[in-house]
Parts: C-alpha cells; sequence; structure tokens
C-alpha cells in the first residue's frame, strides 16, 4: 500500500524514531502500524547491541526526593552534546523517578524491573538508545532516608556534572544540608570521619609518610612525631568532617554542623566519568569522520 507523509508523522510521534526510518518500517509492514512500531522496536534493540561497546563517560547525576527517600543517580551518554539534550535528560528524570519509587537493590536488578509504561528498565533504556543514537548506561546509584526530623541537601554543580546528596540529623535546615553538599562536590572528600577510613588505609599512609621524612634526612628520633603530625593532613584531606568549610575557612565542617545542632550521618558524591575512560576524539575529528561516512 502506499505510504503518506501523515502516517509517518504519526509513527514518528509514537516512536520518536527519524523520518527514514519510519518510512521504512511502514514499507516492511505494508503500512500497519502496530507490526511498524515492533519492526522499530526490534531495530532500536539491535542498534543497542551495536553501540554496546562503546564509551559512554559523559552524562549527568541528577537527584531527587520525595518525603523521607532520596535518590542519586549518574547516566550516561558518548558526548557532552547529548547529555545535555532535553531527550537526555528526559530519560534520566524517567529513570529516577523508576528508581525512588521502586527502590531496586543494585543495578542489575533495576534493569529488570518493569516501568509504569509496560517495558523494563533495560527496555527502555535500549529505545531511548535507538532514539537519541549514542549508547547511554544507568552507571550507578544510591537510595538514602531520613526522618522528619532530618533533612537532605541537594546539590547539582555545572548542570550535573558533580551531584551530591547528603543526610543530615538533628536538623530540619535543608539550606544547611545543601551548604555541606556543595562543600563535598569542591573538595571531593572520601570519607565522613576518621572512623571510616581503615587501618589498612592509615597504616599504608604512615608508611609513605615515614620514607619521606626519611628520604628528606630527618632525624630518625622525630620521624614518628612528625609522621603522625602529617597524619592529620591527611585526615583533613579525606574525611569532611576534619576540612576547613569553603563558606567559612575558619570553622570545620564539624563546628558548622555543631552550631546547627546538627550531625552529618552520610553523604553520596558522584562526578560524572570518573574513573571511566574518556573518549579521545575532539569535536572537529568527529565531525569529519560523519562527513567522511558520507
Amino acid at each position: 500500500m502506499a505510504i503518506t507523509a501523515q502516517m509517518v508523522k504519526e509513527l514518528r510521534e509514537k516512536t520518536g524514531a527519524g523520518m527514514m526510518d519510519c518510512k521504512k518500517a511502514l514499507q516492511e509492514t505494508d503500512g500497519d502500524m502496530d507490526k511498524a512500531i515492533d519492526f522499530l522496536r526490534e531495530k532500536g534493540i539491535a542498534k543497542a547491541a551495536k553501540k554496546a561497546d562503546r564509551i559512554a563517560a559523559e552524562g549527568s547525576t541528577f537527584i531527587q526526593s520525595e518525603g523521607n527517600t532520596a535518590v542519586i543517580l549518574e547516566v550516561n551518554a558518548e558526548t557532552d552534546f547529548v547529555a545535555k539534550n532535553e531527550n537526555f535528560q528526559n530519560v534520566v528524570k524517567d529513570l529516577s523517578h523508576h528508581l525512588l519509587t521502586n527502590k531496586p537493590a543494585d543495578v542489575e536488578e533495576a534493569l529488570d524491573q518493569k516501568m509504569d509504561n509496560g517495558s523494563t528498565v533495560g527496555e527502555y533504556i535500549n529505545s531511548a538508545i535507538a532514539k537519541i543514537g549514542e549508547k547511554i548506561t544507568l552507571r550507578r546509584f544510591a537510595i538514602r532516608t531520613k526522618t522528619d526530623a532530618d533533612a537532605f541537601g541537594e546539590y547539582l554543580h555545572m548542570g550535573g556534572r558533580i551531584g551530591v546528596l547528603t543526610v543530615v540529623e538533628g536538623t530540619t535546615d535543608a539550606d544547611a544540608a545543601k551548604d555541606v553538599a556543595m562543600h563535598a562536590a569542591a573538595l571531593n572528600p572520601k570519607y565522613v570521619s576518621r572512623d571510616q577510613v581503615s587501618e589498612e588505609e592509615v597504616e599504608r599512609e604512615r608508611e609513605v609518610l615515614t620514607q619521606q621524612a626519611l628520604n628528606e634526612g630527618k632525624p630518625e628520633n622525630i620521624v614518628a612525631k612528625m609522621v603522625e603530625g602529617r597524619l592529620g593532613k591527611f585526615f583533613e584531606d579525606v574525611c569532611i568532617l576534619d576540612q576547613p568549610f569553603v563558606k567559612n575557612p575558619d570553622q570545620k565542617v564539624r563546628q558548622f554542623l555543631e552550631s546547627k545542632g546538627a550531625v552529618l550521618k552520610d553523604f553520596v558524591r558522584y562526578e560524572v566519568g570518573e574513573g571511566l575512560e574518556k573518549r579521545q576524539e575532539n569535536f572537529a575529528d568527529e565531525v569529519m569522520s560523519q562527513v567522511n561516512k558520507k
């Protein structure tokens, strides 16, 4: 049967696929709209599989809270350009809503869960890959809870390049909790307090500092005392409560919280792409590679 422009338009609106893909799907299925949708879904999954070995180290973090539950997540794409795209941002928000509502234990469990539209999270991501044209991955997420007497601090830096969620007990002052989240975004601490640092890590740092002091020619009888002093600086680097508060360097984060009658229970800090291999192509090379394919 003849494929009309109106049929192509309708299929595009239903699937978000490209115009030529929609036209081909309708031609392959003799104009049957439902079969054409299935055809595009199958094609989308195939496209997603081809993109599975690509590097997705760009993307966005996002935070959403509802009542006493909050979620922070990182969703990756291949390019910063796509990460800023409205369609990608909608994917991030849809995933955030699902995670907050269904509270899966991990990414693997999340991918198998059904969404409101009937598809699994994994199928939904594959559909988004077909629509957007880049590999997209739900990399990680964390769900945190609090009581009515506590506060969440939510902070997204540079449009989501860095996301921090804090859980502060003893106060409902969300602004104070957000200030601590902003601090964590800026100074990138690893732990809340010294008691969270493993003895192995402390001992390894002590050995490094000892060797440094000996290499500097310091007398052995004072090296141990020097090392303990330098360990204080190490804790200041990795423990948020020991760090000078970015909004007031004259006080530690611990002192800022104490002034609010509060205690930092936990924080989660995600930075997009940390620990992932980055693509080395620049924009000019990327454009030329596309031109050369035509």
